[in-house]
């Protein structure tokens, strides 16, 4: 079994991850919690805001919008991921900050989807 190494990379803290004692983490096992603190709400708080997008959409947009969150994952996994002899290393900071970029778009489009009506050019867009 591949050994699997968590790589840091420094963001903002979030207010629950503060909350958990994470101000200022003392080793490189609590920055690893916290980060993953971090990363578990964003993820959790994505999923709820593409279900959520998706019920403002028509089914043409929908597809569109499912083809754009692939194509996210697949470039959050590029950029944030690699895997080597040695095993798979994750670096769950550049996870966190992309994660909560792309939760931004997708709550900006239910924002435009809501008020003026969704922008098919923006919708699967990342």
């Amino acid at each position: 079994m591949k050994k699997i190494s968590l790589v840091l990379a420094l963001i903002a803290i979030s207010t629950g991850a503060h909350a958990a004692g994470c101000a200022a983490p003392k080793t490189a096992f609590d920055q690893v919690y916290c980060e993953r603190t971090i990363f578990v709400q964003a993820d959790h708080d994505l999923n709820v805001a593409y279900s959520s997008l998706k019920t403002h959409l028509n089914p043409m947009n929908k597809e569109t919008l499912k083809r754009g969150q692939l194509a996210w994952i697949k470039e959050r996994n590029d950029q944030c991921s690699k895997e080597d002899d040695t095993g798979f290393f994750v670096n769950i900071g550049c996870a966190s900050t992309m994660t909560l970029a792309r939760l931004a778009f997708l709550k900006e489009r239910e924002r435009e989807c809501t008020s003026t009506g969704c922008i098919d050019a923006k919708i699967g867009g990342h």
